[in-house]
């Protein structure tokens, strides 16, 4: 199994080296931010399997953090830290998306142990469970052969439109912000890279053109929904 990739957003520097130190020798990947808005952009570029949010940064609030992922996110677990104890935060915390609490000061042991439970529910003996294969009206997508079967027809796609297909099946019938997709994708949301981006969604809204039932909309200011 691969490492486990981890999402440390802590501001105080001691407790972020020594979680760092700590998470690396039991054989996770971390990266560790500062603040609120530098995690943002960590996680807008990366790959995580799971997210440690301090409560209370600069910039960017763990609370508001959290929200932003889950829009981009709906699966990924995200465990709280924070100074506070009080039930209040406790609850804000689970009902917009968190899934777990933990209030400083805490044991390490007992802080893996939690992250721990937390993979094992999205881990299936050892790997993800990652479909490849999508089935969309009548044409079929296979991610890992980067190819769309339209009306019996094969055609075969690019990294970046399979990428970006991809992202918005997985964000089917919901908003895919623009801003996450360049950041993903192409690296930086430039207005140079925004265009290209343009011009891929065409592409794909091309290939199913003669498949009626999948659409790929823009949603003014915001970003892209695929409709089926």
């Amino acid at each position: 199994m691969d490492a486990i990739k981890l999402l440390l957003a802590e501001d105080d520097v001691n407790l972020g080296k020594v979680l760092t130190t700590y998470l690396e020798a039991k054989g996770y990947t971390v990266q560790h931010a500062n603040n609120g808005e530098e995690a943002y952009e960590l996680f807008c570029k990366s790959d995580f399997d799971i997210c440690l949010v301090d409560v209370m940064m600069p910039l960017k609030d763990g609370f508001t953090l959290a929200k932003e992922i889950r829009k981009m996110d709906k699966q990924i677990p995200i465990v709280f830290l924070t100074a506070k104890n009080m039930q209040e935060d406790m609850i804000e915390g689970l009902s917009i998306g968190g899934d777990d609490y933990i209030t400083k000061p805490f044991s390490m042991e007992v802080l893996l142990a939690r992250l721990q439970a937390l993979i094992r529910r999205t881990v299936h003996d050892g790997e993800k469970i990652v479909q490849t294969v999508f089935q969309l009206g009548e044409a079929t997508f296979d991610a890992n052969r980067q190819t769309l079967v339209v009306k019996g027809e094969e055609k075969k796609m690019t990294t970046r439109e399979s990428e970006l297909l991809l992202m918005l099946i997985h964000k089917k019938n919901e908003v895919l912000e623009r801003g996450y997709v360049l950041k993903k994708i192409w690296g930086d949301d430039s207005y140079y890279n925004a265009r290209s981006m343009d011009v891929y969604i065409t592409k794909l809204r091309k290939y199913f053109k003669n498949e009626p039932s999948v659409q790929i909309i823009n949603v003014h200011g915001i970003g892209f929904k695929l409709v089926m």
